[in-house]
């Protein structure tokens, strides 16, 4: 039996909230509003307060273009494994930098593992979607 259209629907939608989110992510607190936790992020690493706007605003438009990349590739596993990467290495970033983050209400944890959630469930959908076919 061919279960493809019934994995398809489920699939958009974690596409487009992968893509929704990121974009949100690399838009509002880094390009539209600059963070000032963001920019103390950079700070941390050595950067000049202009050096860590403009990386923060660099790292923005990263997160922007990664987020179409859901969107303009919906069948490709490889965005998902990066996102789980990314998404990882992001949330250590935060431990090692600025870990006082990890307590406060709506932070990295909350939002990196529900991220990376979407990513495993789009994993197991693809890998079954492949096989029904």
């Amino acid at each position: 039996m061919n279960h493809q259209p019934l994995l398809e629907k489920p699939l958009r939608l974690i596409q487009i909230t992968l893509a929704a989110l990121w974009i949100y992510q690399g838009w509002v607190p880094k390009i539209l509003f600059q963070s000032a936790a963001e920019i103390t992020i950079w700070q941390s690493m050595g950067l000049e307060l202009y050096l860590a706007k403009m990386a923060v605003t660099l790292s923005g438009m990263i997160e922007i273009v990664f987020g179409c990349t859901f969107l303009i590739w919906q069948k490709a596993a490889v965005i998902h494994q990066l996102n789980i990467l990314g998404l990882a290495g992001l949330l250590l970033l935060i431990a090692l930098t600025s870990p006082l983050q990890l307590t406060s209400a709506f932070n990295p944890v909350v939002m990196n593992m529900a991220m990376i959630s979407l990513s495993m469930l789009a994993l197991q959908l693809l890998k079954l979607s492949q096989a029904s076919s």
